[in-house]
């Protein structure tokens, strides 16, 4: 597994602040103890569709949840997280190229030679918008540095969509985090006001839970599991 994971500098790219922790936070922790640049691209606030005329968006939930990204991207070990402020839940309503071109500016600026990012059969519609831009802007050029390209699940979310999709969550890629999963699970803490109680699956029992049953499925003690997208060796 260490093998696949060589290289120069990683980029995650997700659509809300907490998905990288929930996805690969393990792997990112990994990664960075191994001394990899490990960067993160966070494209929406995570806050903003929870608002409403009868019951507003409370001041500071926007800023709060992007200090928590900090707090977590300090636990696993990044060098950087960038948190955008495109519109939660409604990244559908935003012209593709914009998206795109942010990505790309992020690209650009970290050179990356992996890129995780979301499942194709999300049920969250911005994981999907997100998956498509990445697609997007990791189109294989000539001179082009993304050389692996790596899709995560993010529980309530992945699981849930549709089981006869086209786009079914089917790992065949996975990363041994039995050394980092306690830092995973403390970098979650970052974000408390997003996890439930078990069983609900944003839990952190039920994320472990996950992260047990992929590990077991591979022989190992904890493993995070990716689809993968494409690798050019």
């Amino acid at each position: 597994m260490s093998g696949g994971l060589v290289g120069a500098s990683i980029l995650v790219v997700a659509a809300h602040p907490d998905d990288e922790v929930l996805g690969c936070g393990g792997t990112l922790a990994r990664m960075a103890q191994e001394g990899r640049e490990v960067n993160v691209l966070l494209l929406a606030d995570g806050e903003s569709s929870r608002g409403s005329v009868h019951s507003p968006l409370a001041p500071g939930r926007v800023a709060a949840r992007q200090q928590s990204a900090q707090q977590a991207a300090a636990i696993l070990g990044c060098a950087s997280v960038k948190v955008l402020a495109m519109p939660d839940n409604r990244m559908d309503c935003l012209d593709m190229l914009d998206v795109v071109q942010q990505i790309e500016e992020s690209l650009q600026r970290h050179t990356p030679s992996m890129v995780l990012t979301h499942n194709a059969g999300d049920a969250n519609i911005d994981h999907r918008v997100v998956h498509d831009a990445v697609i997007a802007a990791c189109r294989p050029q000539p001179g082009h540095s993304v050389k692996k390209l790596m899709f995560f699940e993010v529980p309530s979310s992945t699981e849930w969509g549709p089981a006869g999709s086209a786009h079914v969550f089917s790992p065949k890629v996975f990363v041994d985090v039995t050394t980092t999963l306690a830092t995973k699970l403390k970098a979650l803490e970052a974000y408390a006001e997003e996890l439930r109680a078990f069983p609900h699956p944003r839990s952190l029992r039920a994320v472990e839970s996950l992260a047990r049953w992929r590990g077991a499925s591979v022989g190992v003690m904890a493993a995070e599991a990716f689809m993968l997208g494409r690798e050019v060796l």
